[in-house]
């Protein structure tokens, strides 16, 4: 056997942070203080150095390698300078999210163990309700918060001043050589059924999903683009991007708290960002409440999260010229899987055919589909079954939890269920736990959602298994009209009727305020087939 004499080299974050501060010192992040203030700006070389304080700022309150520090905060610089800070000292980034209930913040904190924590102080009611529960974080560094008094009155014990902390230190932190296999991120899934799940991320899988995040089959990131990071910094490492676009000098833009359709129409009016990345909720916010924007500068729309009707699509090619490109992935994959971009051959009459796909499997992700027994299925376009993936950023097992039901013979059970064809091409029909088997046959609520979602009068559409005595199971609609619009059942059962089969079409529907959303604007589902339950919706029958 011959060996390879190429080097050593471990793939870790320092190098990205060093790359990006010297090749791209002058690229720039731009932070969003609202409509009426001006925009914050600081070249890569600028963050870079203060990521180097922060640095020193934490070892002087003793994290070391391997120690987690939670960061709970907006999308902003100082949350960009955890990203690199604290990985490239060999501690580990754990990103809190904001929108967990209580119990659950408790709980992936203390499970985490996270030393220090660094919040943004219009965050600290959020933290402060559950401070006397968290039995290992030493230190809580405050951005905003004012003197010490007015910390105090946040709620959050004795605590110290982010800004205080990093000034007192100086900048060319010796960073150690960190082994590429060690934790960089922890990121915990959403925990829609018992505790969140903790996914730690390696310095190596980081790395290596940085580089796919950039490349043509990718995200295509470059140096020219400028990113409007919408996507929560606390999900998935923000999908990723933070780091893909320091590596690539691409420009950020950090929106903090003002994601709502008239301050990102203003932002983006304003910074001219080239790239962002969203769940379909919020470009649909903006679609509805903005659609005199200039969106212009945005050549492309990452949308993930849940699946991407094909009318979004449409609004957003006719209304503002902007390419709404739908990905896949979860918490565990990084998250980037797959991305729905054209085939370079017989793409047909049709392109929306091929983008309101739920992707094409990317290059470094190995993708399977299994039925019940665990047979692989054929890569068909018709067979169904439950994806199955692995990879070098795929996670192997969730951190410090026994349960292995969605880990096998290296494979990652995702609980999406669908088909893939032959290109590549996968079709989530719907998540394994809300499959609707009706007599024997499966509905997929995700194709009637989506379809749904084209008529004018629909802003939502969720649609969730009921119990059917004779059935077994059936298919339930839950409707949120849009603002100024009206439809009945019967009008949009006709409005269906040629567009899916006959023995899918639902028999309840519900007229709702607000589809429930999860922590990261996905439909909460469990919560509807919940209300349907404790008979808190009126539902119409028709048929």
């Amino acid at each position: 056997m011959i060996k390879s004499t190429m080097q050593d080299f471990p793939l870790n974050i320092s190098q990205l942070v060093r790359h990006g501060r010297t090749v791209h010192a002058d690229s720039e992040i731009i932070t969003y203080h609202g409509p009426d203030a001006e925009l914050q700006r600081s070249t890569f070389a600028e963050v870079g150095d203060r990521a180097d304080q922060l640095a020193g700022a934490l070892a002087a309150l003793g994290v070391g390698e391997g120690d987690r520090v939670g960061t709970f905060m907006w999308n902003n610089q100082r949350h960009l300078e955890a990203y690199f800070a604290i990985p490239s000292m060999g501690a580990v980034l754990h990103t809190l999210n904001i929108r967990l209930f209580p119990e659950q913040l408790s709980y992936v904190i203390n499970h985490a163990e996270d030393k220090v924590i660094i919040i943004d102080a219009s965050l600290a009611p959020l933290l402060a309700r559950v401070r006397d529960e968290l039995t290992t974080v030493e230190h809580i560094l405050v951005c905003d918060g004012g003197d010490a008094d007015a910390r105090r009155e946040l709620g959050l014990g004795e605590t110290l001043d982010y800004e205080e902390s990093i000034e007192a230190q100086e900048t060319g932190y010796a960073y150690p050589v960190v082994d590429e296999l060690a934790a960089a991120a922890m990121c915990y899934t959403s925990g829609t059924t018992g505790n969140p799940k903790g996914v730690a991320y390696s310095q190596r899988s980081t790395y290596l999903h940085s580089m796919a995040v950039q490349t043509m089959q990718g995200v295509q990131v470059g140096e020219d683009d400028r990113i409007l990071l919408i996507v929560p910094q606390f999900h998935a490492n923000a999908w990723g991007m933070p780091y893909a676009a320091w590596a690539a000098g691409c420009d950020l833009v950090m929106p903090q708290q003002f994601l709502q359709a008239a301050p990102l129409a203003d932002l983006i009016e304003k910074t001219k960002p080239t790239i962002s990345g969203a769940v379909p909720t919020v470009l649909t916010d903006v679609l509805h409440n903005a659609s005199d924007a200039d969106l212009s500068s945005l050549r492309l729309v990452l949308c993930g999260g849940s699946a991407v009707p094909r009318s979004l699509m449409e609004a957003y090619d006719e209304n503002f010229g902007v390419t709404v490109v739908q990905a896949w992935g979860m918490t565990e994959t990084s998250p980037l899987a797959a991305i729905a971009r054209l085939p370079k051959h017989d793409v047909g009459d049709d392109p929306y055919a091929w983008r309101v796909r739920s992707g094409r499997v990317i290059a470094g992700v190995d993708l399977r589909i299994c039925d019940e027994e665990g047979n692989e299925l054929p890569w068909d376009g018709e067979a169904q079954g439950e994806i199955e993936v692995r990879g070098p950023w795929i996670t192997g097992s969730y951190y410090l939890d026994p349960t292995d039901e969605k880990f096998h013979d290296g494979w990652l059970r995702t609980g999406d269920v669908g088909s893939v064809d032959a290109k590549g091409y996968i079709q989530i029909s719907d998540r394994s736990k809300d499959v609707i088997k009706s007599g024997g046959e499966w509905i997929s609520s995700v194709d009637l959602e989506n379809t749904l979602m084209g008529h004018a009068a629909v802003l939502e559409a969720a649609v969730v298994g009921v119990p059917d005595d004779r059935w077994d199971e059936r298919p339930m609609a839950c409707v949120v009209l849009a603002e100024g619009k009206s439809a009945t059942a019967a009008e949009l059962n006709d409005y269906l009727s040629d567009k899916v089969a006959k023995w899918w079409l639902p028999e309840r529907w519900a007229f709702i305020e607000e589809v429930p959303k999860t922590s990261v604007g996905k439909f909460s589902k469990k919560d509807l087939r919940q209300a349907y339950a404790d008979g808190d919706l009126n539902v119409e029958a028709i048929g």
